[in-house]
C-alpha cells in the first residue's frame, strides 16, 4: 500500500546558495545595483565567508560563499536564470540605467520569451538574472 503524503510542505525557509570568487562584486550587483538588503554575513567559518541577500521580510534569500583557497566557479548556462517580478516599468528602467552605470549591460536572452516582458543581465560571475515586467504568478 501506497504512503499518503501530505499535500504541503511545512517549510519555513527557503536558500538559494552557490560559491563564489566576487564576493564583495556580487554584492555590489545585488544590494546597490538591484536594490536587495544584505540580511546577514559570516566570516572564516571553516574557511569560508558567507553573504546572506534578500528582501525585507520574506523567508527565502540568496547566499554566496567565498572559500580561502577560491574555488572554480564556474557559470551555468546562459537559461539558468534569476527572475525578479516587478510590475512597475520605471523601476526596472531605474534599475536598469543604475546596473548600466555600474558596467553591467543587458544580454539577450537564450529563450526569447524572456524577452516579450523582461530585461537580461549578467551578475559578475556570469549568472544571469532576469528583471521581469510582470506581477508574477499567484497574484492579480
Amino acid at each position: 500500500m501506497k504512503k499518503a503524503w501530505p499535500n504541503k510542505m511545512k517549510i519555513t525557509q527557503m536558500r538559494i546558495a552557490r560559491p563564489t570568487n566576487q564576493l564583495k562584486k556580487l554584492e555590489e550587483f545585488y544590494c546597490e545595483g538591484l536594490g536587495l538588503e544584505k540580511i546577514g554575513s559570516f566570516q572564516n567559518h571553516d574557511g569560508y565567508d558567507g553573504l546572506m541577500i534578500g528582501l525585507p521580510d520574506k523567508d527565502y534569500h540568496l547566499e554566496f560563499t567565498q572559500h580561502q583557497d577560491g574555488s572554480p566557479c564556474p557559470a551555468p548556462t546562459k537559461d539558468n536564470l534569476l527572475v525578479f517580478y516587478i510590475p512597475d516599468e520605471d523601476t526596472i528602467k531605474l534599475l536598469t540605467a543604475r546596473l548600466k552605470e555600474m558596467g553591467y549591460e543587458p544580454a539577450p536572452p537564450e529563450n526569447p520569451y524572456w524577452e516579450e516582458k523582461g530585461l537580461t543581465i549578467e551578475d559578475p560571475d556570469g549568472w544571469r538574472i532576469v528583471l521581469m515586467n510582470w506581477i508574477g504568478i499567484g497574484h492579480s
